[in-house]
């Protein structure tokens, strides 16, 4: 599996929630809503979810192993590393991309 495209926005607010993102995984799923969270220990990703009618949050999608939660964090904060935080957009076309796992 690969992450072969990496969309984020910076979000513009007070909160902890630095930016969303967008992959792309083998050119041919995509998972919209990817968070950039900072956290007490640093940033981190966390997946789309959606608030449950007890008022909890439940994931709408994620990775089931760690090694794929950590292939995509990784890719996630590359791409809002990359140009600095301040970037309002950053695409990472899939040329640029190398096999995170196989």
């Amino acid at each position: 599996m690969q992450i072969t495209d990496v969309r984020l926005r910076k979000v513009v607010t007070e909160g902890r929630m630095k930016a969303i993102a967008s992959i792309t995984i083998d050119h041919e799923f995509v998972v919209h809503d990817i968070r950039v969270i900072d956290g007490n220990t640093g940033l981190f990703v966390a997946m789309p979810s959606k608030r449950t009618p007890d008022g909890e949050f439940r994931d709408i999608a994620h990775p089931i192993t760690s090694s794929t939660r950590q292939m995509i964090q990784d890719a996630v904060l590359e791409v809002y590393y990359q140009d600095g935080a301040d970037a309002m957009i950053k695409v990472k076309a899939p040329e640029e991309v190398v096999a995170m796992a196989e």
